[in-house]
């Protein structure tokens, strides 16, 4: 065992926490699992020290899921989840007598704006304003804190994930039980649930909404791209930063409900406008921006690194998934 690289993975038990721990025990590591009831726990400041300590890698992807409702408490916790958790890691990282070389943390594409004129990049991307931006900008803002003069980090902004998480999932039952139709945004009663949070909350917290006709983007990256893109990056001591995680063919809404009813034989899908959603979302406990918000994000760095896409078109990756 001693001979053997360490990662440490923050996260681990999670969809895709679960899919990086076995890739990384395939390239050859020790792995060291940081979470609640894991070998190292979150309360515990010293374990943590112990086990950054000599590692050659961090990967975290702690944090709450936003598959809920965003009440207050949820809200509270989605951001502290990501933020102290991180700086727990920081601070550890910055006390280690042998840092990791390599850190890779979570974020989220839901850091920039909705988009519907333009794909979002690293480079020319603008972040948006409200609550998931908010704790985008403040996870990110907690990674990048101090100096870490030995350690390399890299924040990953993923995309939606496809593969058996919560989100994907949602999709499938959705177009199984007849209700594969394109979802349409616009007006609803006026609520709070997405305004700004943290020292300084962005956005006029009204709920935002716009006449997308079922056209708001729909960024997106298969679970075994995020798995072959943690190796990449890792592997390469020039990319640092920010780095978008998403397939280079983002689709729109229409498209990927049809591309799921296909999958799974469902010849009707049922469209949904906002009122419809909203009570519907509500009984699931979940929030209508998930799949309502246009997210066109277009992983430049990684296209300009040489990164190929084992998955790169969202039909063949969704007929993939259903084979699993």
């Amino acid at each position: 065992m001693g001979d053997r690289p360490i990662a440490v993975v923050a996260g681990a038990s999670g969809f895709v926490g679960s899919a990086v721990v076995s890739a990384l025990v395939d390239d050859g590591y020790e792995v060291r699992r940081i979470g609640r009831s894991a070998q190292y726990r979150w309360d515990d400041a010293q374990a943590i020290a112990r086990a950054v300590d000599g590692a050659a890698l961090l990967v975290n992807l702690a944090g709450k899921s936003v598959n809920c409702r965003y009440t207050d408490a949820n809200r509270d916790e989605i951001l502290r989840s990501r933020t102290e958790t991180t700086r727990a890691l920081r601070e550890a990282v910055a006390a280690a007598a042998h840092p990791p070389a390599v850190w890779l943390n979570a974020s989220t594409a839901t850091i920039y704006r909705h988009a519907m004129g333009r794909p979002q990049s690293e480079a020319g991307g603008e972040v948006g304003t409200g609550f998931s931006v908010d704790v985008a900008r403040a996870w990110e803002r907690e990674f990048f804190a101090g100096d870490l003069p030995h350690t390399r980090r890299v924040a990953l902004r993923m995309a939606i994930v496809l593969g058996d998480g919560p989100a994907t999932n949602m999709l499938f039952t959705l177009a199984r039980v007849g209700l594969g139709g394109p979802q349409f945004d616009g007006w609803w009663m006026p609520h709070r649930r997405y305004r700004g949070i943290g020292a300084n909350p962005t956005g006029d917290g009204r709920s935002p909404w716009h006449r997308s006709k079922g056209r708001q983007r729909f960024s997106w990256i298969h679970i075994d791209d995020v798995v072959a893109a943690i190796r990449f990056v890792r592997d390469r001591d020039g990319i640092s930063g920010p780095v978008n995680l998403s397939s280079p063919h983002p689709s729109d809404n229409r498209t990927l409900m049809r591309t799921l009813r296909r999958a799974v034989g469902m010849p009707i899908g049922l469209p949904a406008w906002r009122w419809m959603l909203e009570p519907a979302m509500w009984l699931l406990r979940t929030e209508p921006e998930l799949v309502l918000k246009s997210r066109w994000v277009v992983p430049g760095m990684l296209t300009e690194a040489g990164f190929t896409f084992r998955h790169p078109h969202l039909e063949p990756a969704v007929r993939e998934l259903t084979t699993r």
